[in-house]
């Protein structure tokens, strides 16, 4: 087979991931077919859930068309996806259609899965048990906030990983902010309940994230590996047979990727697809690749994550399809705005091998964003990136970031 002659690559999900991909192969590599799967033509800015309960970001900027944001010349299909055959190289969609494809993509993400904890849905979901991790979820939360006058509000976390990790936090610290806003907050206990010993999963970031918590008089709760929920006596518990009660209890539950994956036999115990952490391909397969947070890659579930890393994945890419070998990695950036209440923001920046730390970002000394200290600047960095996502990230454009984590302008300890 002439490696240089045109082909197919498939890519299952249209979300940020499969978005990014799709217009990128297209406008590199025009004479290929790039078809792009998925179940409906709703694309939603995620981090935009975080701000709906809280009235600073309306439904209607969040949520748009697929087809728009996708270039024209890539194929759209709209269905379900059923089961991967790697062997034979095509995808079943649940309605019978076959896809045949010479390398494959799956950015099908990864979904909150509330079924998988006893009792946590039940009659109570989302009232006074509820999550912000969906559309739905957001909306509903933003309801229960309204009618949350008095009382213990838990954050929850129910296991790692989840989908961008200090969202948790920033919903805490937007809580604490927007109790105080309404006059209520000696009348509201916050109780942040997380799996991990500490705040975060960084140490330096831990410890500065858990100083803010305790500033603000949020009571940290951790190691705590949920066993149940109990709606009626209105607490959770946990394997080891702590109780923690709540009036409202807010929680990110499970997250999984797509059961497709799993019953294709491509995923681990979440339906996460094991990928060289480097090139993303699959460690089974040498056809297929996965980005964004399909994939079990060793860093957060974010978006800075599947920018980053397509960036690199894409040189890789058009090396395969000239019939080459992969030569550029992956280092595991990520980078992550937290907001932090009063109109400011931290900022994350680190990847497989480098912990956040302080310093300045993306310029040394002049930054303009600060590292693990709170700002305005960051804070308004954070909002400006809706408009970023929508009209350079999604279209493919360049960024001018690296890709590759800098150590220029940071301090480590």
């Amino acid at each position: 087979m002439n490696p240089l002659a045109p082909k197919s690559l498939l890519v299952l999900g249209a979300g940020t991931a499969g978005t990014i991909v799709a217009n990128k192969i297209h406008k590199r590599l025009p004479d290929w077919k790039v078809t792009v799967v998925d179940r409906n033509d709703v694309h939603d800015y995620q981090p935009g859930y975080l701000f709906i309960p809280f009235g600073v970001n309306r439904p209607d900027q969040i949520r748009k068309s697929r087809r728009t944001f996708l270039a024209d010349g890539v194929e759209v299909v709209t269905g379900e996806i059923d089961l991967v055959d790697p062997e034979g190289q095509s995808v079943r969609l649940v309605d019978g259609r076959t896809l045949d494809y010479d390398y494959l993509v799956i950015a099908t993400g990864t979904t909150p899965r509330p079924d998988q904890t006893e009792g946590m849905l039940g009659p109570e979901w989302h009232r006074s048990v509820t999550e912000f991790y969906t559309y739905d979820g957001a909306l509903a939360t933003r309801d229960a906030l309204e009618r949350f006058t008095e009382g213990r509000l838990v954050v929850h976390i129910t296991e790692m990983p989840i989908k961008c990790p200090v969202a948790p936090l920033e919903f805490t610290f937007l809580a604490d902010d927007y109790f105080t806003g309404r006059g209520i907050r000696d009348r509201v206990e916050i109780v942040y309940v997380t799996p991990l010993d500490g705040a975060f999963t960084k140490p330096v970031a831990s410890r500065e994230l858990g100083h803010a918590l305790a500033d603000r008089g949020v009571k940290l709760e951790t190691d705590f590996m949920i066993e149940a929920v109990d709606q009626e006596a209105k607490l959770i518990r946990s394997y080891d047979e702590r109780e923690i009660s709540y009036d409202l209890l807010v929680t990110i539950p499970l997250n999984m990727g797509a059961d497709f994956v799993g019953r294709s036999g491509l995923g681990d115990e979440l339906n996460y697809v094991p990928v060289d952490k480097h090139t993303m391909q699959s460690t089974a397969y040498d056809t297929i690749f996965a980005l964004g947070d399909a994939a079990n890659l060793p860093t957060s579930k974010a978006g800075s994550v599947a920018h980053f890393s397509i960036d690199v994945w894409t040189e890789n890419f058009l090396e395969l399809a000239a019939g080459k070998p992969m030569t550029h990695a992956f280092d595991g950036h990520a980078n992550c705005f937290v907001e932090s209440g009063n109109g400011k923001a931290l900022l994350l920046d680190f990847n497989y091998d480098t912990e956040p730390l302080t310093g300045t970002f993306p310029l040394p000394k002049v930054g303009p964003m600060t590292l693990l200290k709170e700002s305005r600047t960051n804070h308004l960095g954070k909002l400006a990136f809706r408009h970023l996502y929508w009209h350079a990230l999604l279209p493919g454009r360049p960024i001018p970031l690296p890709a590759d984590m800098q150590m220029a302008g940071k301090h480590a300890e």
